[in-house]
């Protein structure tokens, strides 16, 4: 299986004392949000867990104890953009910081296993399509070297941003002119010797040298562990995303990031509450009534070691 750690919330980032705990206890449980009182108990054995895809906007909190999942394949979608404290509310300064810290975990796991991601992209009379541009060209250059691709998307109007979105003054681009900075965007990502492709769009963009992407990705997952795997599409994700399943095991409305186009998160102010970093559950404890179910976990991967995928 592929654990997801997490697209509800930024685990790295404000929750990897609770993961550490979980890993070394070798289990966790996930309260389904569809169903308050249903839990599943997800097996962490590296026996199962094929490979861990982090998401995070700072995973600087989790550096220190790398080494506590060797045992475990796994990369990380870093999201670097260059919006400021008005968009994203509790990020630390990109420049003086996360770019720091992008560098580093690279030197760390290789750059082939740190994803860039400057998305969602928003346009607003302040960040104008020029804007992006000058920022995408600064991380871009800090970044060379030290990642082999970004992923790029455009914020989706979800109901529950809408207002956000329209506080920030959010601008439409037509066709021609988002066509055209999108070209910039793949010009400019080609000169840092990266792969670019977007994430669930709809939109083709291959004719400007983007490619529709994976995030949780079955060549890169290969290529990672050396071995081929079995998965399929997973079937919770919006039709234009073309991810494998995952075990996704975040709880929604926990991330403190503050981010105003977050889909994830209302409510940012009390993300905090009721988190217990001994806990199986990432927030809150088992309550009367609750039922806990052991899920069924299987490894996907197919045979053995493959010297050509290393």
């Amino acid at each position: 299986m592929i654990l997801s750690a997490s697209r509800r919330t930024d685990i790295p980032n404000y929750y990897s004392e609770w993961f550490y705990n979980r890993i070394r206890e070798g289990f966790l449980y996930v309260r389904n949000p569809m169903n308050a009182h249903q839990i599943s108990r997800i097996d962490l054995s590296p026996e199962v867990v094929d490979c861990i895809v982090f998401w995070t906007k700072n995973p600087e909190p989790m550096m220190d104890r790398l080494d506590e999942i060797n045992a475990y394949p796994y990369y990380f979608q870093f999201t670097l953009t260059g919006y400021g404290a008005d968009v994203e509310r509790n990020v630390p300064h990109k420049k003086k910081v996360m770019i720091p810290i992008f560098q580093k975990l690279s030197e760390r796991i290789g750059s082939q296993r740190v994803i860039w991601r400057y998305d969602p992209i928003i346009f607003t009379g302040k960040y104008t399509p020029e804007y992006h541009l000058r920022a995408f060209q600064e991380i871009a250059g800090s970044l060379k070297g030290y990642t082999e691709k970004c992923v790029i998307s455009f914020v989706d109007r979800y109901a529950k941003i809408q207002r956000e979105l329209d506080m920030l003054g959010m601008e439409e681009l037509d066709q021609s002119n988002l066509l055209t900075f999108a070209k910039a965007l793949s010009r400019i990502a080609g000169e840092n010797g990266m792969e670019i492709a977007t994430c669930a769009e709809k939109m083709d963009l291959q004719l400007c040298g983007i490619k529709h992407n994976c995030c949780i990705d079955e060549d890169l997952i290969e290529r990672i562990i050396g071995c081929k795997i079995h998965g399929r599409k997973d079937k919770g994700q919006r039709e234009a995303c073309g991810c494998l399943e995952s075990v996704e095991i975040g709880t929604y409305h926990t991330c403190r990031n503050g981010c105003v186009y977050c889909y994830a998160n209302q409510g940012w102010d009390g993300a905090k509450d009721g988190y217990h970093p001994d806990s199986p559950l990432l927030c809150g404890e088992v309550m009367e009534g609750d039922r806990v179910t052991a899920k069924k976990m299987k490894s996907i991967r197919e045979g053995q070691l493959s010297l050509d995928l290393l």
